[in-house]
């Protein structure tokens, strides 16, 4: 591969280009240790011993412990390596992953989305930009079935959130059994320390450590790729010291012979033995999810040189130290550690498991971040906490939850082999439901044939059902943990989904006519006062009914009036140049547009985001463009008296200045092209567009005021008993005790109208 040309032009070698990537790969992977594989590398710590904490019993043949052991390398190799690593990382989403990630993917290409507001512009956004290659006759009967059959979009959904609400409980087990197993350890030098004083340690460590979210990973970010790394390192040098020096044909274990022999010799104890097994891969998830972050390059490199080879000699040193004391199976980590090196491993022990605790809490902030920007979740406040990278985030009430559940867990439990079987169920529900996701994107994206997703959803699939089986044997023993965690978090997402949803269809449904507006007459049949009148509204097209409410009970209203809503759309991220869509509702003379602010899953609204700015530009570029437009084209017909197809993007950090990203303007609502006969008329309109241009800039120094909506949602008489509760006692409470629009979308206090509205539905 030849180098770029502007390396040429500096003449730079081929050589060094490599040499520059390569720098550039292996630094991030040495930054995703501590981010990415915090709770992976922890699992040592408590696997064996949740492993071997029911009936199994140790024979001198050592048969159960080679049997466990084989059970975990192979586990390993193939979730870990074969399946993350060589097959998931490849499925991201314009660099994210996650489960949102595989969601978006089958969103984009089989038209699965359920969020409101979907519009044709939005796949011209250039991350929207889905594979050119020809459907094949299974993806397009896929697709075919999903559009015959629309409740499979809402089942989708619901999948989707069954593994989010998994991976939320998670974000409540990790913290708890990670520090608890890491301090539990000091029971081994002071034997006579009271199990109280362990939860007591457990829980200050866990209250320093919620308490110090609000500043920031990036703040001792710096520390957590070393504590890490140092970890590895110990727990590796550690094991292949107990390798050679209490059994040194432990590598036999590989054999998946023994992981025969284990399930004929042990029967049923040693099924259920399983839902400890699969602890050694808790995080594996991580890796995917925080794809943004780095690169695939980059966690493939630091997963296949470093944590694979690290963790596979730990446990192979534990199983070697057992092989020689049976009786230390229940401290068998600690007790394998040297004399002379305990302390400083413990010391280390502690800190990793901090580390590991904060990368699944920042997940759980983002995910939660994710479900608010799909409908799924109350809105809450999301805090920016880095202005360097990206994604860096901190949810207060969310925080606070978190750490009163894990908390509760810690002092209720006390007992991480408990832990250990909730937090099995929950790990590995999450990865069923991505090798489940994995298959539908391998047909309906990667047009691969059936029989290849046939393939990986059998093989993979069964295993995780192997150790779903296992793991929901244990529910009596903690399992119900992540299962009532996970339920109540389902209930809350669908029914503010469900509430929202309904209350977007009442809105369609009691829009404003547009006759109505255009027979009041360019005054709207009040007084039009200097200004620029901003109503928040859920619809992308129409006049909302909470305007037609303002104008029947106040006789004035703005010189400009903008109809302004906020979506999200089911893509990543969108871009500062594509954020804004304006277009002009009604005739000219009426003074009315409208803007869309779109957001992507992931994006965040930022809260010294200059919109008022950023809207006049882009308004004033779309009339200077529409006005350009217009000497060149002319249009019989407006529709609804809404020019949907005139288009500007505004990416411009100071207002007025950049018309850089503005986009070509079409008036694809009439096809019919006319030239301005007279150089006379086009100076006229010139004139005209000066003129207007000079209104709205003088509107915006007159002020700019917020009308929102303050909506309450009834369900109708005729509803049944469900509906009515769900609507009028758990949507409205999840309503009065989330944020407020105004709040979430930063309006100014002093600037604020609220329209109030009841919505039947």
């Amino acid at each position: 591969m030849n180098p770029p040309a502007e390396f040429v032009e500096q003449g730079i070698s081929t050589q060094n280009v490599k040499r520059a990537s390569c720098i550039s790969v292996i630094t991030l992977a040495y930054q995703s240790l501590g981010v990415v594989y915090g709770d992976l590398s922890t699992s040592p710590l408590y696997v064996y011993k949740t492993t071997f904490s029911g009936k199994l019993s140790l024979h001198e043949d050592d048969e159960e412990i080679y049997g466990v052991l084989s059970f975990i390398f192979w586990t390993f190799t193939l979730i870990a390596l074969v399946k993350y690593i060589f097959f998931v990382m490849s499925a991201d989403d314009n660099g994210e992953g996650g489960t949102f990630a595989l969601y978006s993917l089958l969103c984009r290409h089989a038209k699965l989305s359920i969020l409101p507001n979907q519009q044709a512009t939005d796949e011209k956004l250039s991350t929207y930009a889905t594979e050119a290659s020809a459907d094949t006759w299974q993806s397009s009967a896929l697709k075919s079935f999903f559009e015959k059959h629309p409740r499979f979009h809402k089942m989708l959904l619901i999948f989707v959130l069954l593994g989010t609400c998994m991976a939320i409980g998670d974000g409540v087990l990790t913290p708890t059994i990670s520090v608890l197993s890491a301090v539990s350890g000091v029971k081994v030098k002071i034997t006579g320390l009271h199990e109280n004083y362990v939860v007591i340690i457990s829980c200050v460590i866990l209250v320093g450590l919620f308490s110090l979210q609000h500043h920031g990973t990036n703040r001792v970010a710096f520390l957590f790729a070393p504590i890490v790394t140092a970890w590895l390192l110990c727990i590796s040098s550690i094991g292949i010291y107990n390798i050679f020096r209490w059994n040194r044909h432990v590598f036999c274990a590989i054999s998946p012979v023994y992981m025969l022999k284990f399930l004929k010799n042990t029967g049923t104890e040693g099924w259920v033995s399983l839902g400890g097994v699969v602890l050694s891969i808790t995080g594996v998830e991580t890796m995917f999810a925080d794809l943004g972050h780095f690169s695939s390059s980059s966690i493939k490199v630091a997963f296949t040189c470093v944590v694979y080879p690290c963790l596979i000699l730990a446990y192979m040193g534990e199983a070697a130290f057992l092989s020689k004391h049976h009786e230390d199976i229940q401290r068998s980590f600690y007790k394998a550690i040297p004399e002379s090196v305990f302390w400083p491993v413990f010391i280390v022990a502690t800190f990793a498991a901090v580390v590991g605790s904060q990368a699944v809490i920042s997940a759980t902030f983002s995910m939660i971040s994710q479900c608010c920007a799909l409908n799924c979740f109350p809105r809450v406040k999301i805090v920016h906490t880095s202005s360097k990278i990206y994604g860096q985030i901190y949810i207060p009430e969310v925080n606070w939850m978190l750490m009163c559940l894990c908390l509760a867990v810690t002092i209720g439990l006390r007992d991480t082999n408990m832990m250990g079987h909730a937090y099995g169920l929950a790990v590995t529900t999450v990865m069923f439901v991505t090798t489940c996701l994995m298959a539908l994107v391998m047909i309906i994206v990667w047009k691969k044939k059936i029989i290849i997703a046939v393939a990986f959803l059998l093989f993979f699939g069964s295993i995780e059902v192997l150790y779903i089986s296992a793991s929901v044997y244990k529910v009596p023993e903690g399992g119900w943990i992540p299962l009532v965690l996970s339920l109540i978090f389902m209930v809350v997402m669908y029914i503010w989904n469900y509430g929202t949803m309904k209350k977007h269809q009442f809105d369609v449904e009691n829009k404003v006519s547009m006759n109505r507006i255009v027979s009041l007459g360019p005054s709207l049949g009040m007084v039009r006062v200097p200004g620029i009148g901003l109503v928040y509204s859920n619809l992308a097209i129409g006049v909302p009914a909470v305007f037609g409410h303002f104008v029947t009970n106040l006789p004035a209203f703005h010189q400009v009036l903008v109809f302004v809503c906020v979506k999200s759309v089911q893509v990543p991220h969108v871009s500062e140049n594509e954020r804004l869509l304006i277009s002009r509702v009604g005739p000219k003379e009426y003074g009315m547009f409208r803007c869309i602010v779109r957001y992507g899953y992931k994006d965040l609204q930022q809260e010294n985001y200059d919109f008022e700015n950023r809207l006049v530009s882009g308004i004033v570029q779309f009339v200077e463009t529409e006005e350009e437009s217009a000497s060149k084209l002319t249009s019989e017909s407006f529709g609804e008296f809404e020019n949907t197809a005139f288009k500007v993007f505004v990416a411009s950090e100071h207002p007025y200045t950049n018309s850089r990203h503005m986009e070509k303007v079409v008036l694809s609502s009439c096809d019919i092209q006319a030239e301005v006969a007279k150089t006379g008329s086009e100076r006229l309109e010139n004139t005209q567009l000066k003129h207007e241009s000079l209104q709205i800039l003088k509107a915006k120094e007159s002020g700019v005021a917020y009308i929102l909506g303050h909506s309450h949602a009834k369900a109708k008489k005729s509803s049944s008993i469900i509906k009515k509760i769900a609507i009028d006692v758990v949507y409205n409470f999840l309503s009065k005790n989330s944020r407020e629009p105004d709040v979430v979308l930063n309006v100014p206090h002093t600037s604020l109208l609220e329209v109030g509205m009841i919505y039947y539905v």
